[in-house]
């Protein structure tokens, strides 16, 4: 094994899935990562086809590589064989890196292998798809899935990474292109352009490669001649129409060089990448750039896709689809001045596509998912107490007696000139916004008001005036809250304060099908760990920025829930912690049952609008009026009273989605 490299971090095991590893060359990657101290495993296709050709796998020297039979041959739509997959990933790795898109199915296929396996290990993986792409059920389900599960992902094009963050990936996209051998592509010995001008061009004959708006800029332009190095569907059309522009004379289709191509490269005076963006395709890096401006050549290249990113000003960008611009920059590079600086600058910008480099940014790439899963080190701040108040401060002085000490923030939906005065007597900050606003949106006043102050960075302990939790549960809340990069939330357990009876804090999120479990009188099957009660509930303060405030249409109930389900699917988690107890007395919205129902049901009814449309409002409405006709036959004294209030309720409310989901005082 080689020597490891300098600048290598700690040492890790990393079980890293490429299919494309049955190229020897592009398993140059690896071998850097190895030389800098990662214990690696690379699962690749035992034969896969790669420019047309099957290929078998060879490691060679690379022990480090294991093949893997495959069912399927799209790129993104094959299986890897599971079995070997399942013995490895029972060992023990620090983190996994799938250098596969996201919606690909081999890559559902492992992150459901870790599942089953039990692997917690992080997950990184890989983009280059710069377009943004809505896939159809279900690939995009387990592409939102892949998202959600992964730490972090590397892509080779900036536009790649917004697109992953746009889906759901919550971390920032790390850019890392793709490595060329600059020990092969090396320049030629002319240190000057000749006449004609030997310009080339390497790739597939397609039809979105622009070739034959290459073969129009050449007939426009005297003294060159063209050299196509590759094949494809279109190499007989663009043989036709290079006849019919009369310059078949100064035009050679040589065909896939392979092995050749670095000598093809050293012949040219210019390469030109004259791809053209379509609907369905976009250049996602451009590695023939990189490997003709290693080799000494200048390029000129179409402003297309993630093409302006790889020439950067080393080289001569030109609108897509424009032989007359192709033709001038042509003409300019023809300068001998002009080409020996469009050469060095080439040179030098080649360097950080160089394998070392690319390895040693890979390696950076792993410490920096590495640390941020690691628990803060030391003490934590205290977290900002958020309360939403209304009503009597009785209750109030309660709970903010054992947080004296920690910033709060008081938003009084009362305006109560009792409630300031207690705000003054604890320290806090206190917001009047002069209206009874509701929950969601005095937490967002709240927000607004920590940004202004400084601390829109800090943690928010939410905590109702009915609720009480002590000093050191809060700290042991922020550890619990920190100890998992993914945790958005954390709840204690609740109870009564008189009597001690514990509230249920973990609750799945609402849906059509749960709904139709309850009214089945199936409820209690569903344990799914959806969200946990707002009443005492630290937020980090990284998530709040990621997924923002609350939704501002709901007055009162499922604020918290919503808030929760839309951290879930920017890949965040909820949290249960039942080893810190806090108290709630519940029922202080009203002392009218019936109010508190209305607002509950009718913010309920808002919640499923939002996330299962008009559709899933009727399933969900449907289920609980057969419940609730049910039991208000079978029930009785106040569960039929009850079921009875809830079937009049869902068969007269109106529908949701037309503004805010209820009114009536606030928490």
């Amino acid at each position: 094994m080689d020597e490891v490299a300098a600048g290598a971090g700690r040492p890790l095991r990393v079980l890293r899935a490429a299919h494309h590893g049955v190229v020897s060359a592009w398993r140059e990657r690896e071998r850097e990562l190895v030389r800098r101290g990662v214990d690696l495993t690379m699962v690749s296709a035992t034969r896969w086809n790669e420019g047309g050709a099957d290929i078998d796998l060879d490691p060679g020297d690379d022990d480090f590589v294991v093949g893997v039979g495959t069912l399927g041959t799209h790129p993104n739509g094959f299986l890897f064989d599971p079995r070997p997959l399942w013995r490895l990933l029972g060992e023990h790795w620090d983190l996994i890196d799938l250098h596969e898109e996201p919606c690909a199915t081999q890559t559902a296929e492992v992150l459901a292998l870790m599942r089953l396996r039990g692997v917690t290990a992080p997950v990184v993986m890989y983009a280059a798809q710069n377009i943004p792409k809505r896939y159809p059920i279900p690939i995009r389900w387990t592409e939102r899935w892949a998202l959600r599960r992964a730490a972090n992902a590397y892509v080779c094009n900036v536009e790649a990474g917004r697109i992953l963050q746009d889906k759901g990936l919550r971390a920032q996209p790390k850019l890392i292109g793709l490595g060329t051998d600059l020990d092969v592509f090396t320049p030629g010995a002319h240190d000057a352009p000749r006449t004609p001008l030997k310009v080339g061009y390497a790739g597939r004959l397609e039809t979105y490669k622009g070739v034959d708006v290459l073969l129009r800029a050449i007939a426009r332009t005297p003294d060159c001649t063209l050299e196509v190095a590759g094949d494809g569907p279109e190499r007989d059309a663009l043989t036709a129409l290079a006849d019919e522009l009369g310059i078949a004379g100064r035009v050679d289709f040589r065909g896939h060089l392979g092995a050749q191509l670095p000598a093809f490269y050293r012949e040219l005076d210019v390469l030109v990448v004259p791809s053209l963006p379509t609907k369905g395709w976009l250049e996602q890096f451009g590695r023939v750039v990189v490997e003709a401006m290693a080799s000494g050549v200048p390029v000129i290249s179409s402003a297309s896709g993630a093409l302006p990113e790889v020439v950067g000003d080393a080289g001569i960008l030109v609108p897509p689809g424009d032989p007359d611009a192709i033709g001038r920059a042509l003409t300019e590079v023809a300068d001998p001045a002009r080409w020996a600086a469009l050469r060095a600058a080439g040179l030098e910008h080649c360097r950080q596509y160089s394998w070392a480099a690319i390895g040693e940014r890979h390696r950076a790439f792993y410490d920096e998912v590495l640390a941020a899963e690691e628990p803060p080190q030391g003490d934590l701040p205290d977290p900002e107490v958020v309360v939403v108040a209304y009503g009597s401060p009785d209750p109030l002085r309660a709970a903010l007696a054992p947080l004296a000490g920690f910033p709060i923030t008081i938003v009084d939906n009362s305006s109560d000139p009792d409630t300031c005065a207690l705000a003054e007597e604890f320290g806090a900050h206190y917001v009047d916004p002069g209206a009874n606003l509701g929950f969601a949106a005095a937490v967002n006043i709240a927000l607004r008001s920590l940004a202004e102050r400084g601390r829109g960075a800090a943690d928010v302990l939410l905590l109702n005036p009915d609720a009480t939790i002590a000093a050191d549960a809060v700290g042991a809340l922020e550890r619990e809250l920190h100890a998992d990069s993914r945790l958005a939330c954390v709840a204690p357990r609740q109870t009564a304060p008189d009597s001690g009876t514990p509230d249920r804090v973990v609750w799945p999120f609402p849906s059509p099908l749960g709904a139709w479990l309850v009214a089945l009188g199936l409820g209690r099957l569903d344990r799914r760990h959806g969200f946990v009660i707002g009443s005492i509930l630290l937020l980090k303060g990284d998530a709040l920025r990621d997924v923002g405030g609350f939704d501002e249409r709901f007055f009162l109930y499922a604020e918290e829930t919503d808030w929760q389900r839309r951290a879930v699917a920017r890949g965040w988690r909820t949290g249960y912690v039942p080893a810190v107890v806090g108290t709630h007395v519940g029922a202080g919205t009203s002392s009218d049952s019936q109010v508190r129902s209305r607002l509950f049901h009718t913010s309920q009814l808002a919640y499923i609008h939002k996330h299962f449309g008009a559709a899933g409002e009727i399933v969900y409405r449907a289920a609980t009026v057969a419940g609730a006709a049910v039991r208000s036959v079978l029930a009785s004294g106040e569960a039929r009273d009850d079921a009875r209030w809830r079937l009049r309720f869902y068969l007269t409310a109106p529908r949701a989605g037309r503004g805010r989901a209820a009114t009536g005082p606030a928490r």
